[in-house]
């Protein structure tokens, strides 16, 4: 492991070194992750360390997020190489509990988050947010910390988890971290180690496929015609199959077809063995 990060399992541990941090009157940051690290993981890190006094990570692959069909065996789990970019990147504590330190037997609650949870993502994976709202909930009250940063990648999560920290009263202010890009556009992710040689030269084409919509978009084209032909173009670049491209409200992920307040244009398709995801923004002039 890390040589000075400290790791805690317990919540009581996490809590208590978190209450003491507060105790001194320090600002506590928070960057829940479900590990296999990248850059786009650290710049959240990073960001923390800009806000706040301290930042906690968690390193948590929730089971409760997969759908039966999904990848939650082979997720990749490297605990030790995470703790150590988590160190390097001046995290000061890693939260790594158990499966049965988080859901204990008997654990029979679940946080579900209408209206924004719907369609993209939830359309192509039901269950999934329900899993993500759970356990993003007890991660906040468990770790108590003053913010959470979250990447923008996942914006419908990122939506997701605004809500119900709304809804709920939770007592943490709920931070967006813009995507982290690869030089050629393709947002870091954890699944893309999934791609072969091959379909990594294919997956910037995700990304030229949400600029096209946007830049359509700007010129006050039709969404829904900008998104067909988008997907369209995925498919031709040698995409496997496209779950969706869509023009959403950035705020509330309602549709829209003309840019005509803050969006977001939102995609989800498959290459090789990985679902990639991705998102802009688009806004009026």
């Amino acid at each position: 492991m890390a040589d000075s990060l400290d790791i805690v399992r317990s919540v009581a541990d996490l809590r208590s070194r978190v209450q003491y941090w507060r105790d001194q009157g320090l600002r506590v940051a928070f960057v829940p992750t479900m590990g296999a690290l990248h850059d786009g993981h650290l710049s959240l890190v990073r960001a923390g360390l800009e806000l706040a006094d301290r930042v906690v990570a968690s390193v948590f692959v929730n089971p409760t997020q997969f759908g039966p069909n999904e990848d939650f065996s082979r997720y990749p789990r490297q605990e030790e190489r995470d703790a150590a970019l988590l160190d390097g990147a001046g995290c000061h504590l890693l939260f790594a509990p158990t499966v049965a330190e988080m859901y204990p037997a008997g654990f029979a609650t679940k946080v579900s988050v209408t209206g924004v949870s719907e369609g993209l993502c939830g359309g192509a994976r039901p269950g999934h947010f329900d899993g993500v709202a759970t356990v993003v909930t007890k991660l906040l009250l468990q770790a108590q910390a003053h913010l959470a940063l979250f990447g923008e990648k996942d914006w419908q999560q990122l939506t997701v988890i605004r809500r119900l920290v709304r809804d709920l009263d939770i007592p943490v202010d709920v931070v967006g971290v813009p995507t982290v890009r690869e030089a050629d556009g393709l947002a870091l992710s954890s699944r893309n180690a999934y791609l072969s040689d091959g379909d990594r030269k294919i997956a910037p084409a995700l990304h030229r496929a949400l600029q096209a919509v946007a830049a359509g978009l700007r010129e006050g084209k039709s969404a829904s015609e900008l998104c067909h032909r988008a997907a369209a173009d995925l498919l031709a670049a040698g995409f496997l199959s496209v779950d969706y491209v869509e023009a959403r409200a950035a705020a509330d992920l309602t549709p829209l077809d003309r840019l005509d307040r803050p969006a977001r244009i939102l995609a989800a398709a498959r290459l090789g063995g990985a679902r990639l995801i991705d998102n802009i923004a688009a806004d009026p002039a």
